[in-house]
């Protein structure tokens, strides 16, 4: 099962949520953090990094001896990771997108492809047994889907796979949401909380996925999110209160589950997403 753990903005507790599930839950749970541009799941979990490794995607590299600067690859570049000028030809590799359709069009085969480093991603155990995974962007790096592809290439499917997803609605978050079995929605009830989690709801119907919504500090703001939810029939499977206990486990790294009354609703909060996915389909 691989469950998404998704928002509409940051700040509205993502991780929180996402940490404690899967510690909550255990051995043969992996924790997947595709917070690739900010990730801090490991504060939490606190796991001891055993693998490492460089991720990088092909660029151009062009061989001017071959070239007869016909500029065909650089019409083709939709993307104008190419610029032929003269008798010479500028590739720019923070634009390129790798298609390879440059190398296609190249009547010469003046075109090969080398590495460019976007980030790492590495892998260990966590506290409780966890499996962690997550990927580091290199700064000034703007792609990200990439990193967040090889890192989900790590999801076991014999395991449950809880995956922390980038805030927003923008391309990380479709790239990691893809392939999930259930989303679960973080919000706060704010206007703001609101309005993007109507955008989180959108994102996540168009990829035609079961969901389900956690609202944290439930008990500040206003009902439009709970009047909302219940108006387009989504599930409310957690409310969690604005409390100095639960700000003080965040503020020191910890996690809430190892109070027994928090890991008892982390466990009921993974048996609504069940009984949800159940429903679904």
């Amino acid at each position: 099962m691989i469950i998404c753990v998704a928002s509409g903005k940051g700040g509205t507790g993502k991780t929180t949520i996402a940490t404690n599930l899967a510690a909550a839950l255990g051995e043969g749970v992996q924790y997947i953090d595709c917070d690739v541009e900010e990730p801090n799941g490991h504060l939490f979990l606190k796991p001891q990094i055993e693998y490492r490794e460089t991720v990088s995607i092909p660029v151009p590299k062009v061989d001017l001896a071959k070239c007869d600067f016909c500029k065909k690859c650089a019409d083709f570049c939709q993307f104008n990771a190419l610029a032929v000028l003269g008798k010479n030809v500028l590739v720019f590799p923070e634009l390129c997108h790798s298609c390879g359709g440059c190398m296609l069009v190249c009547p010469q085969e003046a075109i090969s492809e080398t590495g460019r480093e976007v980030g790492i991603w590495e892998k260990g155990n966590g506290i409780g047994e966890v499996e962690f995974i997550h990927g580091h962007l290199r700064i000034g790096e703007a792609q990200a889907v990439p990193l967040i592809e090889r890192v989900k290439k790590e999801i076991k499917p014999e395991k449950t796979a809880i995956v922390d997803a980038p805030p927003g609605t923008s391309c990380p978050v479709i790239a990691t949401l893809k392939g999930a079995d259930f989303v679960v929605l973080v919000t706060e009830p704010t206007p703001f909380g609101l309005h993007d989690l109507k955008l989180a709801v959108g994102v996540t119907r168009i990829l035609n996925l079961p969901m389900g919504v956690v609202v944290n500090r439930a008990d500040l703001g206003d009902k439009g999110v709970f009047d909302y939810c219940a108006e387009e029939g989504i599930p409310i499977l957690m409310a969690i209160p604005f409390g100095r206990d639960i700000a003080e486990h965040y503020a020191h790294g910890e996690l809430l589950v190892k109070d027994k009354k928090w890991r008892e609703q982390f466990l009921g909060l993974f048996e609504k997403i069940k009984e949800n996915i159940g429903r679904e389909k």
